[in-house]
C-alpha cells in the first residue's frame, strides 16, 4: 500500500467543489482545507507507486481550478498506539 499527502493550491472559488470533486476519485481518501502555504491536503491510498502517479498528473491535474501540488509519499506510518512506544526509554 503506498500513502501519499498531495499538497494542492486551488483558486478560490473553486475550493468546495474541487474537495468534492477530489472525493470523487478513487484512492483519495480524504480532503483537508489547511492553513499556510497550501489551501488543502488529500490524502491517498492506492496499491502501487504507478496507480499514484496517473492520479496526480491525470487526474488531480486534470481538474479545473487545480493551480499546483506538490506530493510527499509516506514511509512509515505511526498511529497514536505506536507513539507510546516511540516515546517509552524504559524507565518506570
Amino acid at each position: 500500500m503506498v500513502t501519499a499527502f498531495i499538497l494542492i493550491n486551488v483558486e478560490r472559488p473553486r475550493l468546495k467543489t474541487i474537495a468534492d470533486d477530489l472525493l470523487a476519485i478513487d484512492g483519495i481518501t480524504e480532503v483537508y482545507s489547511v492553513a499556510g502555504p497550501f489551501d488543502m491536503i488529500a490524502v491517498v491510498r492506492v496499491k502501487e507507486h504507478e496507480e499514484l502517479s496517473d492520479l496526480v498528473t491525470e487526474r488531480i491535474g486534470g481538474l479545473e481550478g487545480i493551480n499546483d501540488t506538490e506530493t510527499l509519499i509516506a514511509f512509515r506510518s505511526f498511529a497514536k498506539k505506536d507513539l507510546g512506544m516511540l516515546w517509552d526509554i524504559g524507565v518506570d
